[in-house]
């Protein structure tokens, strides 16, 4: 027997909570202390909405992100406090957009300088300078760091408002080198006389290592509520889930034993089933590597995926769970099912699944 759903617009929506953000905002204050705290909102606040992250991350010091398009939105969106691009320009042109939104940049390459160089006395600059201790991506090598200090002071309109460095394994106690203490030592070490601002701490940093002075901090992921490593749940952290995936039941069907179900036939019913029919794909951003038995949450339950993720749709076991019907609500990550256990079983990351949310997902804020 089947069961389906008519309506207008597809039954699936992302549900921003504002009210978590703010609350994880709080919790990373409450381990930053008196430090300035940029939140990062980089990848459209990691899926939640620049917009949204204006109203939720009020009380922060600063936005960080990359791109000058969602500078504008968050200026736009009436944020009047700091932006720190952590990329810095990619262009000389980017940087009329600098001074128009009033931007501090990243600067981590002698091209960067050059571009700076190039521009009038009259159009002043903040800087972060960028130094690298171990991450080997982006910022000035040891070798280089004298010189870049050197060609950057001889700019009367640059001002270095602060030096920083990104850390390769702050979600690890003790993992690989360089550590955090290596990477804290070995940017002092290359700069002993300097005497202005730091930016080293990230989310794994600041929640997971004593504080390491007064440094502004930079947390990402923990202010969406997923963790920073792995092995620790964001629940352990006091942490809250910002966004939750939610979709509902297009279809119901009754198998009978023997009865396969999705692409493939990968899931074969051993007994009279209940399998519902959910509005979710991985075009949805629900990973079609997602193995079987993956739970989401319907009628007040954690319930079993079952065969192939498709396209355009998901199946569940609904066998004897009460209360679930065509149009019910199914949540695929958020309060109960954490966007960090879907990931570790496919083999990513919560920032993965979070940042990388199809446009084609209606984006809201959650009102309950």
């Amino acid at each position: 027997m089947t069961r389906a759903l008519s309506q207008t617009s597809r039954p699936l929506q992302a549900l921003v909570d504002l009210a978590a953000m703010t609350h994880n905002l709080a919790q990373a204050r409450a381990r930053a202390g008196e430090r300035p705290i940029w939140a990062v909102v980089k990848a459209n606040a990691y899926g939640h909405g620049i917009e949204n992250a204006v109203r939720a991350f009020a009380a922060a010091d600063g936005l960080a992100l990359l791109e000058t398009d969602e500078a504008q939105r968050a200026r736009a969106a009436g944020w009047r406090k700091p932006i720190l691009l952590l990329e810095g320009v990619f262009a000389s042109r980017d940087f009329a957009l600098v001074n128009e939104l009033d931007l501090t940049v990243v600067v981590h390459s002698m091209e960067q300088i050059e571009m700076l160089e190039r521009l009038p006395a009259a159009a002043p600059v903040a800087i972060f300078l960028k130094i690298d201790t171990g991450m080997n991506r982006l910022g000035f090598p040891a070798a280089l760091v004298p010189a870049a200090r050197a060609r950057i002071a001889a700019l009367p309109h640059v001002r270095v408002a602060a030096l920083m460095t990104h850390l390769a394994n702050a979600d690890r106690e003790h993992g690989p080198a360089p550590t955090v203490q290596e990477q804290h030592a070995a940017l002092q070490a290359l700069v002993p006389d300097w005497r202005g601002a730091w930016s080293v701490s990230n989310s794994a940093a600041l929640f997971l290592h004593p504080s390491r002075g007064a440094e502004s901090v930079r947390p990402g992921i923990t202010l969406y509520g997923a963790s920073p490593a792995p092995g620790v749940s964001a629940a352990s952290l006091g942490l809250q889930a910002a966004m939750r995936l939610q979709a509902r039941v297009l279809a119901v069907r009754d198998l009978a034993p023997g009865q396969c179900v999705g692409y493939g036939s990968l899931w074969t019913a051993a007994r009279p089933s209940r399998i519902g029919v959910v509005a979710c794909g991985y075009a949805d951003g629900y990973p079609r590597a997602t193995p079987e038995g993956m739970p989401v949450w319907a009628g007040g339950r954690r319930v079993p995926l079952v065969g192939r993720v498709s396209m355009d749709m998901l199946t569940i076991d609904l066998s004897g769970v009460e209360g679930v019907e065509v149009g019910s609500p199914v949540e695929l990550w958020g309060r109960n099912i954490a966007v960090d256990e879907l990931a570790e079983r496919v083999g990513t990351v919560g920032y993965e699944l979070l940042s990388a949310l199809p446009a084609r997902v209606r984006e809201e804020v959650a009102c309950d």
